[in-house]
């Protein structure tokens, strides 16, 4: 018997599909439906899921462009207990073979490439592959309409592969109500209202694209779909759907106002962040706190997109706001407790938003749950007014006597040089301090900067102690993943005596 608390996605359709019979859900190409339409399509679909051994706890994957598809798969696979999981498809054959290996689909709806077929050759998996087009039409329109079921509104219905602190990512698992939550405080923070209008034209399997088709099917508005980025269709779209908000960030809004030079498209429906005199021009500048602050603060597939929120501390010290309506946000240090205001320390999280964990990984999980806090793996600060300022990742972490010094927050005052390119830091053995700081630094092309140079730039940005006392140069800085490998950097400067080692 569900709660009576509880609230799934597919309550808030069923809900549109009585209380908006005539609103347009999704429009995407020459598909436009209703809410009902939807309702019905997805009833069906999840009948056809049903008969293929798709339920509670099963996976079904996507791999193809943006499309309606990925919302009503979501939807389907939420009636049935299942978790569905939309994935980068530019990724390589490897890459997507290991999303294969670990989530084992059941299903698998891809869009045909070279990588996606070598992939599928690489793993040996039982599951059913649907074509994402007329083969993907033909087996929903099959399907006998399963009847609404009480879903567990705290159950995983959302993977999306983020994370990847060895190389390799990991799958956060989201529920119905941390996704309901994180559209809500979304909704408040953007000031979204009835009719608000969405252009999906950023990835699917970016939380960022995903956060707000969720919020703007949450408000029963328009959803707007295109395969991918293209800035003069983009601009068509805004104008003939009249969409209210876009996927968009810098270099991108620079190609819409490079398509649209010549004012073909009339683009005032969006309302948007100020960017460009020609750009402010064309829409129609936001004064939302989402908007009006830059679309800033702190955030992480795991929280559901948005942690912290700039709007909700705009003027504020710390350039990250303030925290979700919905969640409790602390600083911690190296043993679970709170670091004072000034004093850096872990971003760590409870609240109604947070993710259930990520998929097939118990030790992780574990850890990144210590103490009943989601440990980000971020370093922030909390300022004196309350803000809150993001420093960078985590990692690990130098004890120079009694103080902890992070690398991520050294690194960021090394990128500030102008004749810094990249940088790392390390530790290395001290015999006084037990581990001094040590900066692995690159130079941006026909740059010069001397060690003593770059070690009294950081010294100007941040407190003293935290200054690198050696500086090594070399050509590139190796990487695990998206960050520094420490591992080969410790091996390759001398790196060591690290706190519990």
């Amino acid at each position: 018997m569900p709660s009576i608390h509880g609230l799934t996605l597919g309550d808030v359709l069923s809900e549109h599909r009585r209380g908006r019979p005539l609103g347009t859900a999704v429009v995407d190409g020459p598909v436009r439906l209703t809410y009902p339409e939807l309702g019905d399509r997805v009833d069906r679909l999840a009948g056809a899921l049903a008969a293929d051994g798709v339920g509670t706890g099963d996976r079904v994957l996507w791999l193809g462009q943006n499309s309606f598809r990925v919302l009503e798969l979501l939807l389907a696979c939420g009636r049935l207990g299942a978790v569905f999981c939309p994935a980068n498809w530019r990724q390589t054959a490897d890459e997507l073979a290991h999303i294969l290996d670990d989530l084992t689909p059941r299903v698998v709806v891809w869009e045909a490439s070279e990588a996606v077929e070598k992939a599928r050759g690489q793993v040996t998996l039982d599951a059913r592959w649907i074509g994402s087009g007329e083969e993907y039409e033909a087996y929903a329109a099959a399907g006998t309409p399963a009847a609404e079921t009480a879903a567990d509104a705290d159950a995983p219905v959302l993977a999306m592969y983020t994370a990847a602190f060895d190389g390799r990512p990991n799958a956060a698992l989201l529920s119905h109500s941390a996704l309901v939550a994180h559209s809500m405080a979304l909704l408040h923070v953007r000031q979204m209202e009835d009719g608000f209008a969405f252009l999906a034209c950023g990835p699917l399997f970016h939380v960022g694209t995903m956060m707000f088709t969720l919020a703007t099917f949450q408000l029963g508005g328009k959803l707007v779909f295109t395969p991918a980025y293209e800035p003069g269709e983009v601009c068509r779209l805004i104008d003939a759907e009249k969409c209210t908000q876009a996927f968009l960030f810098g270099p991108m809004i620079d190609g819409l106002v490079e398509a649209n030079a010549g004012g073909a498209h009339d683009l005032s429906s969006l309302r948007f962040v100020s960017h460009s005199p020609a750009w402010d021009a064309m829409i129609t500048v936001d004064d939302s706190p989402w908007c009006a602050s830059g679309m800033g603060g702190y955030g992480q597939t795991e929280v559901g997109g948005m942690l912290t929120f700039l709007g909700l501390g705009m003027g504020g010290a710390g350039g990250a706001g303030r925290p979700s309506p919905l969640v409790h946000v602390r600083l911690l240090g190296p043993a679970g407790e709170e670091v004072p205001a000034g004093e850096v320390g872990e971003i760590c999280a409870r609240g109604l938003s947070l993710f259930s964990g990520y998929w097939n990984r118990p030790e992780l999980n574990a850890a990144k749950a210590a103490g009943g806090w989601h440990h980000t793996g971020d370093l922030g600060r909390r300022e004196p007014d309350g803000t809150l300022t993001f420093i960078g990742p985590r990692l690990r972490m130098i004890k120079s006597a009694n103080e902890n010094i992070y690398p991520a927050e050294v690194e960021r005052a090394l990128r500030t040089h102008p004749a810094v390119a990249d940088a790392a830091v390390i530790g290395v053995p001290d015999d006084r301090f037990g581990q001094s700081p040590k900066a692995v630094v690159v130079l941006k092309d026909g740059a010069a900067a001397t060690a003593d140079e770059i070690i009294e730039h950081v010294r100007a940005e941040i407190a003293s102690y935290k200054k690198p006392r050696e500086v090594a140069f070399t050509d590139a800085i190796p990487k695990k993943g998206y960050t520094p490998d420490y591992d080969a950097l410790d091996a390759a400067h001398g790196g060591g005596a690290y706190p519990g080692t």
